[in-house]
This record gives structure tokens, C-alpha cells and sequence, in this order.
């Protein structure tokens, strides 16, 4: 299983050319005042409670999250590194190696799977002849295969860096990835048609008024 192995993995840190303690990481001076803002909102002895929005404010600077950048996330909160550590290979979210341009990330939980995800993995895997967990050769791409994204009822989906594209086909999904190689921003959210989540077609429940105050009460209560 690809996510697997992309998994266990990424629980491991191999110093690399691009991700050793040497290579030097330091916040803009526009990012360290949003640094010092996240950590103003935190109560005197609960200021490492900001490690998570510092190492996402980290990623969203350097494309991903290095181990240098860690370092100084613990430094800045007076934490031991370990603890930073912890956070960062505990959540997904944060890739702790080279990403490309474009992160595509793909859900292949139950309902995606039932709508046809294994097509869409497919698709882009071809389209962008790379596998879960690898780059792109000219580094526009990165795809993973992740868990429930929390858009179940817009099955199949995909999450592009910070955007969702759901409602999914394989004639939709090439389109995206083709915007995206042109330099096109691609219209997030369904391709359905829908506006947002609501049913496609008809409602088929709460189509008429609610009933008053009282309703189906006993008359001898």
C-alpha cells in the first residue's frame, strides 16, 4: 500500500543536503511579528500552545516544514526540541520534505472510494507520472494519498494546497492538473454544479414549511 510506506516514512528524519540541522532558517520580519502576534493570544505558561500555528506559519514561509525550521520553532517558545518533533510527525499536515508547487492530495477514504477516487488516483498518477509520496522532475507537483478530508459528501475530491475541488470526474480532474501546468488557477470547490453541498437535483426532505410549537405533543399534556 503506497500511503503506508509514505507513512512510515515520514516518521523518520534523514539528514539531507536540503534538511539538516546546518542549513539555516530564520523568519521574515514580516512573519516573526505574525510569530509574536499567534503567541500574544496564549496565557503567560501556556505559550508553547502556539506550536502548531508556528510550524504551519514555518511551512506556509519555506513550501515545507525543514528540520532547521523546527529548531527555531523551539527556540522561540523556550521548548525542548522533542517536543516540536512530536507535533510535526504527528500531524500530516506538515511535510516534512520537499514538496512541489502544487501539493495534490488525494482522499481515498469510504466515500470517495465509493465515488470513484481509485479513478482520479489513477488519472493524476498518469497525468503527472508520479507516484504517492513522490515530486514532480520539474517540481510543480507533489501527490499523497490522505485520509478524510471532511468533504465526504462531495465524493470524490481532492485538496490542492488550500483548496478543495470536489464533485469530482476524470475529465475534471485533467482539466485541473492542465490549468495548473499552464499557470491557470483552476475554479475551487464542486465541478458539479452545485453551489456548496447541497443535494444535486430536488430536496427530497424539508421541502415544506416546519410545524408550529406543540407539534405532536400529547392534547393531555
Amino acid at each position: 500500500m503506497d500511503w503506508l510506506v509514505v507513512y512510515l516514512h515520514s516518521l523518520q528524519h534523514r539528514d539531507t543536503k536540503e534538511n539538516n540541522p546546518a542549513v539555516h532558517f530564520e523568519f521574515t520580519p514580516e512573519n516573526l511579528k505574525r510569530a509574536e502576534a499567534i503567541i500574544a493570544i496564549y496565557p503567560e505558561g501556556h505559550k508553547r500552545a502556539a506550536v502548531i500555528p508556528l510550524l504551519d506559519l514555518a511551512q506556509r514561509q519555506h513550501g515545507w516544514l525543514p528540520i532547521s525550521a523546527m529548531h527555531k520553532v523551539a527556540e522561540i517558545l523556550n521548548m525542548p526540541r522533542m517536543r516540536v518533533y512530536e507535533v510535526a510527525t504527528f500531524y500530516t499536515m506538515f511535510n516534512r520534505n520537499p514538496t512541489g508547487k502544487y501539493h495534490v492530495q488525494v482522499c481515498t477514504t469510504t466515500p470517495c472510494w465509493l465515488r470513484g477516487s481509485d479513478d482520479i488516483m489513477n488519472c493524476i498518477k498518469k497525468k503527472l507520472n508520479i507516484k504517492p509520496g513522490e515530486m514532480s522532475s520539474d517540481g510543480q507537483f507533489s501527490l499523497s494519498e490522505v485520509e478524510c478530508l471532511g468533504a465526504c459528501v462531495n465524493a470524490p475530491m481532492i485538496q490542492v494546497n488550500d483548496d478543495y475541488f470536489e464533485d469530482l470526474t476524470v475529465k475534471d480532474t485533467e482539466e485541473i492538473l492542465e490549468d495548473l501546468k499552464n499557470g491557470r488557477v483552476p475554479k475551487a470547490g464542486p465541478r458539479s454544479g452545485r453551489f456548496a453541498a447541497e443535494p444535486i437535483g430536488e430536496l427530497t426532505s424539508l421541502k415544506g414549511e416546519p410545524p408550529g410549537p406543540g407539534f405532536g405533543v400529547r392534547s393531555d399534556l
